[in-house]
């Protein structure tokens, strides 16, 4: 599904080359059509203001949104394992999973990455995609509560996400209690964090560190992505 691909890619750290493939990624959804048609006219005005935004600006906002707490986190096991040594097993199985399908992941890749776990989804069959989406249609449903509480326009990739599901989360209890919650990208909340950190995690676990990881993949991520758009259109 290309589609998926394209939201993949769109998740990712925006640079000039998303930006030179707006007009494939279009195309990719318009021929495609997964989506519900009012939540791909929301998507297609997306890429419209972000190619429209100044790269940097655009870049800036990114690191503002994703890199700051743990709220949201584009690390899948961060919402599910916190930072529990859960978490290290259960990414040691999801790269297994990776693998034995003839997905390569590098070194310095998490395979819990938002990005990477779509990219994978993109070369599964219909079904498989369905299936692997309603694992975490709760993150899902969460990342994009807590984006549209927050009036951010990145809220319809998860949107976009939740739309190929018959979904079963109950949004409006969801919004209520996102509403009520505390925000952590505060310079009070991350210097808390900074702080438990340093006394919790004085080296870097198995796994390594995992905003390093997300960052080294980005580039990756985002290359693939708009290359295997442009092949695939």
């Amino acid at each position: 599904m290309n589609s998926l691909k394209v939201l993949s890619a769109l998740l990712c750290y925006p640079d000039q080359a998303l930006l030179d493939y707006q007009d494939d990624m279009k195309a990719v959804l318009n021929q495609e059509s997964v989506l519900e048609s009012s939540t791909q006219e929301r998507l297609l005005t997306f890429i419209d203001e972000l190619s429209a935004r100044d790269l940097m600006d655009s870049q800036a906002e990114y690191v503002e949104t994703f890199d700051r707490g743990r709220s949201l986190s584009l690390l899948l096991f961060e919402h599910v394992h916190g930072e529990s040594r859960d978490r290290g097993q259960a990414m040691v199985n999801l790269l297994e999973i990776y693998k034995n399908n003839g997905f390569d992941v590098t070194a310095n890749e998490l395979p819990d990455y938002i990005p990477l776990y779509l990219e994978y989804l993109s070369q599964r069959p219909d079904t498989e995609i369905h299936d692997w989406l309603s694992e975490i249609e709760h993150i899902l449903a969460l990342l994009a509560t807590r984006l549209q509480e927050r009036e951010h326009s990145y809220q319809i990739i998860f949107q976009s996400l939740l739309s190929l599901l018959d979904s079963n989360v109950d949004m409006e209890k969801l919004r209520r209690s996102v509403a009520e919650e505390e925000r952590d990208d505060s310079a009070e909340a991350l210097d808390k964090v900074w702080e438990e950190e340093v006394v919790r995690f004085g080296a870097s676990d198995a796994m390594g560190d995992c905003s390093a990881g997300a960052s080294a993949q980005q580039n990756r991520i985002q290359q693939v992505s708009v290359d295997s758009i442009r092949r695939n259109h």
